[in-house]
């Protein structure tokens, strides 16, 4: 067994600035999470470098502006679960992310051009705005939405609950399952839809909140954002001395959790650490990692009223982590990580121990639990998998569909298949056994 000890890893003043966070102004006041990026997407953080590739598990702070390319996707998840989600050719600016006087976090998002999708789940009073055109629509209950917005029109549909868009021709109404259009050359006149138009990406949109909804179900968190990436791409395993501890599949004898990811630079905050693995969000900010020999890594929850910044583990003396650079404040790669991106998913590649689900995009591959355990075994599978979110990926009904076959066979999320083939190199292959 090991006795605790606490290394609290490199950025200093840093850490000093984000525990002082919620008496500073309030730009400084709120951490919002870049959850998901496909395509070419970049990010302008006011550090004075205009518009950098962005990468999963950013920080979004106030101020910050995303675009997405021609084949570019990303998803900004909020800190109760609240999700935005931007299609190809769209910029948005997050213009205010603060704290009201009551505590309540409020959101202002300008849609400056192209098209996004909001899941607003409404908790806790929370406030949303959404500007668009010379619209804006504030949400006082949960609601979900298309909007779009060009040089000669904008729209807004409703998916869920009624919505009021407050622009130069008055307020509107839009009913759910209707879709209301604005003239910009008229004044922003505004026309109801006959019928409720779909859109390419409705589906996608669509897909990922079934994602989350299933599962972020059983999240005991006080915080919604980046619990259901851990579900996904993990499980529990009973650390003696420690409890029940949270590890990522595929990891093994070697791997630990600061290996890929990058060094980015915030302005006031400095360098912030951003985790390449698709789940790395929560366990780098609350809580510690451990290490236990013969266990490897594993995530210990806790810390709520503590936004670490920066890196912090228990129970290995002679480990030493990544250390935030000097000197600069262009982004630094570590490992695998960092502003990669590709024009298309992958839908056939190999998952190797020590991979920790680095290049498995959410939902793509069902019963990643069952997956974990012939790597354990081999060493590396072959998988086919549907591309994220596709229409395609919800073949079998439902995300994630349980069974031991089913990482080896169509169902479940997308036609997942992985060959008996492989080799074997020792350890284990992490996470819930």
């Amino acid at each position: 067994m090991y006795k605790p000890r606490f290394y609290a890893m490199v950025m200093t003043a840093l850490a000093c600035a984000l525990l002082a966070l919620p008496a500073a102004a309030e730009s400084q006041a709120r951490i919002v999470r870049l959850s998901d990026v496909q395509g070419r997407v970049q990010i302008d953080k006011n550090s004075g470098l205009g518009f950098e590739n962005a990468f999963t598990n950013l920080p979004i702070t106030q101020g910050t502006q995303l675009r997405t390319g021609e084949n570019g996707r990303a998803e900004i998840e909020f800190e109760d679960g609240s999700t935005l989600g931007v299609t190809p050719n769209t910029t948005v600016e997050f213009s205010r992310l603060g704290l009201s006087e009551a505590g309540k976090r409020v959101s202002t998002v300008d849609l400056v051009e192209g098209r996004a999708y909001v899941n607003w789940l409404g908790k806790s009073g929370d406030e949303f705005t959404l500007n668009f055109s010379r619209e804006n629509v504030e949400l006082s209950q949960a609601a979900h939405f298309r909007v779009a917005s060009s040089s000669t029109q904008a729209e807004i549909a409703s998916f869920k609950n009624e919505l009021e868009v407050v622009g130069p021709s008055g307020t509107v109404k839009v009913d759910k399952k209707k879709m209301v259009s604005f003239d910009v050359d008229d004044n922003d006149k505004s026309a109801v839809a006959k019928n409720f138009e779909a859109d390419p990406y409705d589906e996608w949109d669509k897909l990922s909140i079934e994602y989350h909804d299933q599962y972020a179900k059983n999240n005991s968190t006080p915080y919604g954002y980046g619990y259901s990436d851990l579900s996904y791409y993990g499980g529990y395993t009973n650390f003696p001395g420690y409890g029940m501890l949270w590890q990522p599949y595929f990891t093994g004898v070697g791997w630990n959790p600061f290996m890929d990811g990058a060094w980015s630079w915030y302005p006031g905050m400095g360098y912030m650490w951003a985790s390449a693995y698709p789940w790395g969000w929560m366990p780098y900010y609350y809580g510690n990692w451990v290490y236990a020999s013969g266990l490897g890594w594993g995530w210990q929850p806790g810390g709520w009223n503590t936004w670490h910044g920066g890196l912090h583990y228990v129970g290995a003396a002679s480990f030493q982590a990544p250390v935030a650079p000097q000197g600069t404040v262009t982004t630094v790669v570590v490992g695998k990580g960092g502003p990669a991106f590709t024009n298309t998913l992958p839908t056939s590649f190999v998952v190797n121990r020590g991979s920790a689900g680095l290049g498995i995009s959410r939902g793509s591959v069902s019963n990643l639990h069952y997956l974990n355990s012939q790597v354990a075994k081999t060493g590396w599978v072959h998988v086919e998998a549907a591309p994220q979110f596709s229409a395609s990926s919800a073949r079998g009904g439902e995300f994630g569909r349980s069974g031991e076959n089913t990482a080896m066979s169509a169902g479940g999320v997308g036609h997942t298949g992985a060959t008996a083939s492989g080799h074997s190199s020792g350890g284990t292959g992490g996470g819930h056994r």
